[in-house]
């Protein structure tokens, strides 16, 4: 197996996160995103690269409250799947939700058991107290509103599983 490197993201890393997720998102598997919207979250992003430098692998962290983020755009290429690089992406996104004392980590998935092998668990009720839902129902974001379940985006975008993890 060739050498994988799971690091922080940089701005030259983006043409290759959107060579990866701009296939997925054709596929239904994860959402597509203008490519001035990943430059504007790079620092959000994990990426694994190869031996060459090439993105293989990606996945963000994307904060939306004081103990709250989402896993986005998780993402590995065909050829490195059932090798671990997703999983190396996702510890290294908790890694970071823990260095940001996030108590909480929700993920929207078709991809319920590799999720749950971390400890996510399926979401059934609304877990934020009143006051902190009226904040985050004025934010613009489609993944917020995943997380709050609001009607405006139901059926979720992709008709995926929403899945929590307390750290």
């Amino acid at each position: 197996m060739s050498e994988i490197n799971v690091r922080a993201a940089v701005p030259a890393d983006v043409e290759g996160i959107n060579a990866l997720v701009q296939p997925l998102a054709v596929d239904g598997i994860l959402l597509g995103k203008e490519l001035v919207t990943l430059y504007e979250a790079v620092q959000e992003f994990t990426v694994a690269v190869d031996e060459t430098g090439r993105v293989v692998g990606c996945g963000a962290l994307h904060v939306m409250w004081r103990d709250l983020a989402e896993v986005r755009t998780l993402g590995v290429a065909p050829e490195v799947r059932g090798r671990g690089v997703g999983g190396a992406i996702l510890r290294h996104l908790l890694e970071r939700a823990r260095e940001f004392s996030l108590r909480r980590v929700f993920c929207l998935t078709f991809e319920t058991e590799f999720f749950s092998r971390y400890g996510f668990t399926e979401m059934s009720e609304q877990p934020i107290d009143p006051k902190v839902f009226s904040e985050l129902v004025r934010s613009h974001d489609d993944g917020v509103a995943e997380f709050l379940d609001l009607a405006r985006v139901k059926p979720n975008t992709l008709g995926n599983t929403r899945m929590i993890l307390h750290l």
